[in-house]
């Protein structure tokens, strides 16, 4: 039976006790996604977590720290938000398939389902489309219930049947079915967002939005409020073509410079998963963070190091799809557990 969040700290031996099962299945699908990786000719690698850039995305907060070199100077470090970085350097290097279990840091996350300190699965392939993810996720899902001894996915009074082939929907589409918005209205032909068109559509749907309201903002709510509590119910949801401006890390699709080879995958009303075709283009990715970090610059008064390795490396890169996935959320999902400090060992003690 999984524990209740009562004021007993983890290490108590009846709050573990509480929790070890799930702990052991935690385990368990862990070994089978290893063996399954192992199976797709995967190498797992492991990336080092101390990075000069924890990552360029507008609200993601990396943690600082200072390392201190042999002249004693200190220079300011991140711990990553991904091992991303780090691993498009092993594709640049010639690693076709790769792998990697990573802990990784984001600050200003603490919930039921979030941790600031939390395991990402993550891993790449060289030359396939990102389709190919989609159906990875797919088997996970099974494998995950099965390591679980589960046949259904579970969080709250929300359920997915992890067997079943998941729902490929569009943002759009999803805005659309969901919201009575048309996202599309909403964004030149390259892609660039027009605040005001999304402001008109929310307001003829019913729906509020701040005087001072980015376009970015806009669609978090609606995609928040209206569309995320409708995906992965029954079965998994693969949320797919986000618009350009949402997908910093990702090229455009072919057939529309509108939107871009991202999705990601929900069970259960959770986000489990975000997955890219990559783009390589290092000007356009150094224009992209540039403008992600005016972002943050204008939201939260700070801005993080672009990565200059790592924009060297994009150059040298091959064409390849990636995908990380909230291994813990997998986890409590699969056993029913409740928060995600459930399926963690030893859970952060903020």
């Amino acid at each position: 039976m999984t524990a209740s969040a009562d004021s007993a700290a983890w290490w108590q031996p009846h709050r573990h006790a509480d929790r070890r099962p799930l702990l052991l299945a935690r385990n368990r699908i862990q070994q089978g996604l290893r063996l399954w990786l192992a199976g797709q000719g995967f190498t797992e690698v492991d990336p080092v977590a101390l990075q000069v850039s924890p990552g360029n995305e507008a609200h993601l907060h990396g943690f600082a720290t200072e390392a201190i070199g042999n002249d004693g100077q200190g220079r300011r470090m991140y711990l990553h938000t991904s091992p991303e970085f780090a691993m498009k350097k092993l594709l640049a290097a010639g690693e076709t398939r790769i792998a990697a279990f990573a802990h990784v840091w984001r600050n200003r996350e603490r919930g039921v389902l979030h941790s600031p300190e939390f395991t990402m699965l993550e891993w790449y392939r060289v030359g396939e489309g990102y389709e190919v993810l989609m159906q990875d996720c797919a088997a996970m899902l099974r494998l995950a219930a099965e390591a679980a001894g589960s046949r259904m996915l579970r969080f709250r009074d929300a359920s997915c049947d992890p067997f079943a082939e998941p729902e490929r929907l569009s943002v759009a589409e999803a805005f659309r079915r969901f919201a009575g918005v048309d996202l599309l209205a909403t964004v030149d032909a390259a892609g660039e967002p027009l605040a005001e068109r999304l402001r008109a559509q929310m307001q003829a749907a019913g729906l509020k939005a701040a005087a001072d309201d980015t376009w970015s903002d806009m669609l978090s709510r609606v995609l928040v409020e209206k569309v995320e509590p409708h995906l992965g119910h029954g079965r998994a949801t693969i949320l797919d073509r986000y618009p350009v401006a949402e997908a910093a890390l990702a090229r455009p699709a072919a057939d529309d410079p509108r939107v871009a080879e991202r999705f990601e995958l929900y069970a259960c009303g959770v986000e489990l998963a975000n997955g890219f075709g990559e783009l390589t283009n290092p000007a356009e990715q150094r224009r992209r963070f540039g403008l992600e970090m005016d972002e943050k610059a204008r939201v939260y008064g700070e801005r993080y190091p672009l990565d200059e390795d790592f924009l060297a490396a994009l150059a040298e890169m091959p064409a390849a799809s990636g995908i990380a996935l909230g291994f813990d959320r997998l986890v409590m999902l699969a056993t029913a557990a409740p928060r995600i400090d459930d399926v963690i060992w030893a859970p952060v003690a903020l």
